[in-house]
């Protein structure tokens, strides 16, 4: 009599496990696809985060051009007596 009281016992716990898991089962695509795009989206701001760098670079570069520009503007002057 208590074997079928366990294994009644053990049948609605799984049972009741089976009901748990079911919605999460049945979401598993829609994370996979969610889980997908935010790699996609991971990779894009990586690339972005690239070129961001690689223009901040130029950037500075043309700033320390414009920087001995004008010292030698600032030269020139200094020659003409400006």
């Amino acid at each position: 009599m208590v074997i079928w009281i366990v294994l009644g016992v053990v049948l609605f716990a799984l049972v009741m496990l089976a009901l748990a898991v079911r919605p999460v089962v049945a979401r598993l695509p829609r994370l996979r696809r969610s889980a997908m795009a935010l790699q996609r989206r991971a990779a894009e701001a990586e690339s972005l985060r690239s070129a961001a760098e690689d223009l901040q670079a130029r950037a500075e570069a043309l700033q320390e051009r414009a920087a001995v520009a004008q010292q030698r503007v600032t030269l020139i002057k200094a020659k003409r007596g400006e």
